[in-house]
This record gives structure tokens, C-alpha cells and sequence, in this order.
């Protein structure tokens, strides 16, 4: 691919962008606010979804209106903290510093210009670099529109997405495609695993310590459910089909948090737990967590003999699904055609792309920079990874076709 110079009106919509704290427990309205106007500058109407409290919105955004179909370029706005990291630099300070590269085979030290910033990488440059972009897609004899769908709260549970999509779909609007700017080193990823969290709180009935005949103990009937999700990790390792490619090729599943007891020598009542199962594409969560309920339902039977109001509940806190296409279908092409690739990548990360796939739009994800850097320290994007987005961006904006 010949090389590309990251344009300066890019970068430094990038550096504003990262500049504005979007944190998920912040608005993200400063940040959609400044895409709105822009695009409203160049004669774009943005339209937008909000949260129940009107502190967040997505944005969505038709450039080229009146072409008959249009291909979605998607990004969430949303960021996670950097509480308690050993960050170098102010996560919003948007730094570009040159990074001096090992030395290889005698030849002299090289930089590697750099931006610093929490969400560099994860993902507002993307986002950044299809704004400064925009007047590409509009002036563009391209025989389909662009959308830009920017979302909020993606990484609490990928929940403003979805009111984007049922949005679109009020609107009448069947886009062709889909590209979700997730950090791949822009390499098309065709396949991630599903993220589904739940929350498990125990009832049980307090009494002295001394007396635990007369009690149940939320703590012990809350480690025999989190048991019985530990042997059906261990059976994921085990037992299920591999898929190749992934990090971890097959299911897992894990406790994240436990938190229960008041004394030593009280017998406790209440318990609690978070989980979570990452599913491969061609398992079931869904199924996983039926599971987990059924066996929670043979503990009651037990635990309300002592105590009738014992029992367990369950909370969801996030149902991600996971991700697959393939690497003939024509966005996976496209994507390839325009980042310079002839492979394709899976990638361990949740995205909202599986919600666009269940949604019925092709999808692929592919964006700038390393998911190692992402909800790091210090989080970076290079520039010449930013380069081959904007070049990627104005590909698809000459775009004739998606084969």
C-alpha cells in the first residue's frame, strides 16, 4: 500500500476529541455535540438518541442523503477511567511525543510518533479521522451514502447502541454494511466472543454463629453456585470444540466480584457475586446461564426448608453477543481492499458489532490501533497507524461498489 501522511486537520480533530473526558460515568454530550455541529456546518442533519436522563445521546448521521443505501461507519464515544493507573502524562492531554524505536542490524534509531491519551486507541481517533473526513463523503460520486453511528456507553454494556439501531430502523434506513472502528491494527477482524455479565444476589436467614442449624448461610450457598460455574469453566476447557485463532480457543467463564458477611460470628444473610461468560461464536451464553438458574433452583429447595424467604436472584448487566462473519462476505473484501490486507484477524475484545450482525447489517471490524494499548497506562495510538485509517476512510468515500 503506498504510504499515506496523516493530514493535520486529523490529527487534530483526534487530539480534540481525546481532550474531552467522555468517561462512561461522565455525559458524552461535549463530544457529540462538537460531530453534530460540525456536520450541521457542512449542511448535515444529525439525529439523536438519548438515555433515560438525557445526559448521553448517540449520533447518527447520513452523508451523501438521497443515494439509495449507505454503509455504516461506527464508533462509541465512551471511555473507560484511568482511576488508580500510572499514567506519565494527562490521560487528556492529547500528547503527540516521538517514541525512539530499538535499533535494528546497525541502522540508525528511528521515532515513532505517537498520541497519548485515554481513548487514543479505543476509539475516538477513528471517530476523529471519519469527521475531518466528512466532506470527502459528501462531495463524493460514490453510488452509496455514509452513515455515522456514534454510540454511548459501549463499554458499560454496549446499551446505547442499541437505541441507535431500533432509531434507524423507525427510519426506514437498511444500510449495505457495517465497519466497526475498534482497534485491529487495521487488520478486518471477523469474529469475537460474546461478553454476558450477571449479577447473583443470596438470601439466606442470619443467626449467632452458634447456632447455625437454625440459619442459612448466604456466603456457603452463594460458593456452591459460584462451584457449580467453576466446573462449567473447567468443562469449557475440557470438553468444547476449539476454535483457532482465538487467544483462548474456547469458552470461559469467571467470578469478578463477592461480596457478603457483616461479622465473624454472625451467620450471614445476604451474599452477592458478578460473573460472566465469554462465548465463543458457536456457543450458546444463553444456554450457559439456564444453567447456572437451574442449579440455583436445586439449592432453594433446601435452603427454603429453613427459611422461606431464602433464595437466590438474578441480575443482568450486560448480554454482548458475539461476532462472526466471514472473510468472503463482500464487507470483509471491501475492508481488506481499502486497509491494504490480504488476512483477517479475530480479536478477544467485545464490540457492538454482533448487535449491527443480529440486526441484519454485514459487518466488520477494523480500526486503528493495538487493543494492547487500550484501558492501559498511558494509552497510545501511533500516527502512522492513524495514517492508514485516513487513508482507509477516504478509500471507502471513492468507493464504487461493495464486492
Amino acid at each position: 500500500m503506498p504510504s499515506h501522511h496523516l493530514s493535520t486537520r486529523s490529527l487534530e480533530f483526534a487530539q480534540t476529541l481525546v481532550r474531552m473526558n467522555t468517561v462512561s460515568t461522565h455525559s458524552n454530550l461535549e463530544l457529540i455535540d462538537f460531530a453534530r455541529d460540525h456536520l450541521a456546518g457542512l449542511g448535515v442533519r444529525s439525529r439523536l438518541t438519548y438515555n433515560a436522563d438525557k445526559t448521553k445521546a448517540n449520533l447518527f448521521a447520513t452523508l451523501g442523503a438521497g443515494k439509495p443505501a449507505g454503509v455504516i461507519v461506527s464508533g462509541h464515544t465512551d471511555t473507560v477511567p484511568w482511576d488508580g493507573q500510572a499514567w506519565s502524562v494527562d490521560p487528556l492531554s492529547a500528547l503527540v511525543q516521538d517514541w525512539p524505536q530499538d535499533e535494528h542490524d546497525g541502522e540508525a534509531m528511528q521515532v515513532e510518533p505517537r498520541l497519548y491519551g485515554r481513548g487514543s486507541a479505543d476509539m475516538k481517533s477513528f471517530i476523529a479521522i471519519a469527521l475531518a473526513n466528512a466532506e470527502r463523503f459528501i462531495e463524493s460520486d460514490s453510488p452509496f451514502a455514509v452513515h455515522f453511528a456514534f454510540s454511548y456507553d459501549e463499554e458499560v454494556g454496549c446499551f446505547g447502541v442499541r437505541e441507535l439501531i431500533a432509531d434507524m430502523k423507525d427510519q426506514g434506513i437498511r444500510p449495505l454494511a457495517c465497519i466497526v472502528g475498534e482497534p485491529t491494527m487495521m487488520v478486518p477482524a471477523i469474529a469475537h466472543k460474546g461478553v454476558y455479565r450477571y449479577r447473583c444476589c443470596v438470601r439466606g436467614k442470619e443467626a449467632h454463629s452458634s447456632l447455625t442449624p437454625r440459619s442459612v448461610n448466604a456466603i456457603e450457598m452463594a460458593a456452591r453456585l459460584i462451584g457449580k460455574l467453576r466446573d462449567m469453566a473447567e468443562g469449557f476447557e475440557r470438553d468444547e470444540p476449539r476454535y483457532a485463532g482465538f487467544d483462548v480457543p474456547y469458552s470461559t467463564a469467571s467470578v469478578g466480584q463477592f461480596h457478603g458477611g457483616i461479622a465473624d460470628n454472625v451467620v450471614p444473610r445476604d451474599a452477592e457475586f458478578r460473573y460472566e461468560f465469554r462465548d465463543l461464536p458457536t456457543a450458546d451464553a444463553q444456554k450457559m446461564q439456564r444453567e447456572m438458574r437451574l442449579h440455583a433452583n436445586r439449592l432453594e429447595a433446601g435452603m427454603k426448608k429453613i427459611a422461606p424467604e431464602a433464595g437466590f436472584s438474578f441480575e443482568t448487566i450486560c448480554e454482548i453477543p458475539s461476532f462472526l462473519t466471514t472473510a468472503d462476505d463482500p464487507v470483509t473484501r471491501l475492508a481488506q481492499r481499502l486497509a491494504g490486507e490480504s488476512g483477517t484477524a479475530l480479536v478477544a475484545f467485545g464490540t457492538e458489532a454482533g448487535i449491527f450482525k443480529q440486526a441484519g447489517i454485514p459487518t466488520v471490524v477494523c480500526g486503528p490501533g493495538s487493543i494492547t494499548q487500550a484501558h492501559q497506562p498511558d494509552e497510545y495510538v501511533t500516527l502512522a497507524q492513524l495514517a492508514r485509517c485516513e487513508q482507509f476512510l477516504q478509500g471507502l468515500a471513492a468507493t464504487r461498489e461493495i464486492r
